[in-house]
């Protein structure tokens, strides 16, 4: 068993290649992790606020998720890094505690139901201003998991703020801390 495998989970309207996700993705790389996107589709439309949608693009996460990491070997790999954002982060972790995976995780973002999972090897970075989850549920979730909770001041759900060189600054921040957590630096 040798190697390191990172997997990117993304959110329903936030793909691998915005911000968040296309830089934590690259440093995985630049530190030696094979990189696997799992490029969502198929989501129903206005999904926030209606529980049924949110159960219905969660199914749909799984299940495309469940196909596209199909034929890995999970055993071939001694380090294991699930980078997720917002629904990602509820398929990252139902994922590895469906298949009993040793998984160090970057939530972007998580929502509520991201803490059921018991996954406990993570770090977490939310938007006070997030819409999706409260900061008081996030708040929680991370304190009784044990998971470092990063928080962006005035920040939605994407991490900005409305104020472009806020949210360049904000985003050279997060990512500083996502490297640390990659290379195993816990600050």
């Amino acid at each position: 068993m040798s190697g390191k495998i990172a997997v990117v989970f993304p959110g329903i309207g936030y793909t691998c290649d915005r911000p968040l996700l296309y830089y934590a993705g690259k440093f995985a790389a630049e530190e030696g992790y094979e990189l696997v996107r799992v490029p969502y589709q198929g989501f129903p439309g206005k999904v926030r606020g209606d529980r049924e949608k949110m159960e219905q693009s969660f199914a749909i996460a799984m299940d495309q998720s469940r196909e596209i990491l199909a034929g890995i070997r999970w055993e071939d790999y001694e380090e294991i890094l699930f980078i997720s954002k917002s629904i990602g982060t509820v398929a990252a972790a139902a994922y590895a505690s469906e298949k009993g995976l040793g998984v160090r995780h970057i939530f972007f973002t998580p929502l509520q139901e991201t803490f059921a999972f018991g996954q406990r090897e993570a770090a977490a970075f939310h938007g006070t201003e997030d819409p999706w989850a409260g900061n008081r549920e996030i708040e929680e979730g991370c304190r009784e998991a044990g998971i470092p909770l990063y928080l962006t001041e005035g920040a939605n759900h994407s991490l900005e703020t409305g104020d472009t060189a806020r949210d360049l600054l904000n985003l050279i921040s997060v990512q500083d801390r996502v490297l640390e957590w990659i290379r195993g630096v816990r600050s």
